[in-house]
């Protein structure tokens, strides 16, 4: 879901539903060691209706409602195709994206091993290893960096300005990873690439540790909130954004949708006539074991939002 809860920040908030997902209660990790589930930790079980009518994946804080500011998808559109005609550079078959990795630490942090299978999780799925489209984006680990500091763990929001511009590495073309731990109702978040000339140091994705790859999370712990995540950072939208209005996502291969959808609902078409909901899009809100697949379009759409904002010819692209 998109909101704006720092100065630039916030693409995209992942929820549990806060009526049965109680996430205060953190699993142990020792320094260097596997995780050591101390107390489970339950992710959403619940079916759409739940979480005061939103989907299990879609609860919601009051007053954050998902989807994106009014108007935001048409112009960024407008402004993608405005960039694109200006730099008149062509769109790449392939992007390889330098990735960082920052893990905050309270002493409790996901082993390297997670770390590095997070990788792994997100070449497999832009990769089109689980079925869709291989969408030419690549993520080539540059570096792992470990920080103690257990305010930064704890509330990386609250200090999140202090903690990028303390951590932060590259410019627009690298991926900054952040891997802390976040409140009750949030999985993960992300900027989008028209926010970066606006504040460079926010620029990146947080994840929560217990959503890596054999994270403490039921249903979301193979590592696909990061995929999810990063595809707000490389410029898509949530299949779901504007409902059934034009122009939707933005994205001409995935069906307009009425609603976010939790867990793995079966037969859902919330827009009539337009083709069923692509619940197993990546960049809807199902269970991860749900997720599977980015289309064509979506490809196309990040490589050319890659050329707009984070390729070589862009501004702030050496820092």
């Amino acid at each position: 879901m998109a909101r704006r809860l720092t100065a630039a920040s916030l693409a995209c908030l992942l929820a549990a539903c806060p009526a049965v997902a109680d996430r205060s209660a953190a699993p142990v990790a020792p320094t260097g060691g596997a995780v050591v589930a101390a107390q489970a930790v339950p992710a959403a079980q619940a079916v759409p209706g739940e979480c005061g009518g939103a989907p299990a994946r879609a609860g919601r804080p009051p007053a954050d409602p998902h989807g994106p500011e009014p108007g935001q998808v048409g112009r960024a559109l407008r402004e993608l195709r405005e960039r694109l005609d200006t730099l008149a550079a062509p769109v790449p078959d392939t992007v390889v994206v330098p990735t960082w990795v920052h893990v905050l630490t309270d002493g409790r942090r996901p082993p390297e091993a997670a770390v590095r299978s997070q990788i792994a999780t997100l070449n497999a799925a832009y990769g089109g290893a689980h079925g869709g489209v291989a969408t030419g984006v690549r993520f080539d680990l540059k570096g792992v960096t470990v920080t103690r500091n257990a305010e930064w763990f704890a509330h990386p929001v609250t200090h999140e300005t202090a903690m990028k511009a303390a951590l932060r590495k590259g410019g627009p073309e690298t991926l900054n990873l952040y891997i802390a731990q976040l409140g009750q109702l949030v999985l993960g978040y992300s900027t989008y690439p028209f926010w970066y000339d606006r504040d460079p140091t926010l620029d990146g994705v947080l994840l929560d540790w217990r959503t890596l790859p054999g994270g403490s999370l039921r249903n979301f712990n193979r590592g696909f909130t990061g995929v999810h995540e990063i595809g707000h950072w490389l410029g898509l939208f949530h299949t779901f954004d504007n409902g059934c209005q034009e122009p939707g996502d933005g994205i001409d291969d995935t069906p307009p949708q009425a609603t976010p959808s939790g867990g793995c609902p079966r037969g859902k078409d919330s827009c009539p006539g337009a083709g069923p909901d692509a619940i197993h899009n990546f960049m809807d809100y199902t269970y991860d074991a749900c997720m599977r697949e980015f289309t064509a379009g979506q490809g196309v759409r990040m490589r050319e939002m890659w050329v707009a904002y984070r390729g070589s010819g862009t501004a702030g692209a050496a820092r």
